[in-house]
């Protein structure tokens, strides 16, 4: 996506930034059962779009990025799934 689009995109995806060429957000949780169940939710939603993000989870937070490796940076399949991510939590 060109540097414009992203930023378009960004005014859509609430919390989510570009940090070293990919789409990020940092959530945070109650406790580790919650954090856990969230990255759950997370790896069934990857599977299913066949798009899977960057994990890192603590006991009460998860970072994920996503990025488009084949297209060297940030397509709208990583907005679409950043979308469907949020869409847990809301």
């Amino acid at each position: 996506m060109a540097a414009a689009d992203v930023t378009a995109h960004l005014g859509q995806a609430p919390g989510w930034s570009v940090v070293n060429g990919a789409l990020e957000k940092q959530f945070r949780f109650a406790d580790y059962h919650r954090t856990l169940a969230f990255v759950n939710a997370v790896a069934w939603i990857a599977h299913r779009e066949d798009h899977h993000p960057d994990i890192a989870f603590s006991y009460d937070r998860c970072t994920l990025r996503f990025s488009t490796h084949s297209v060297g940076g940030i397509s709208i399949n990583d907005f679409i799934c950043a979308a469907k991510v949020q869409a847990l939590l809301d």
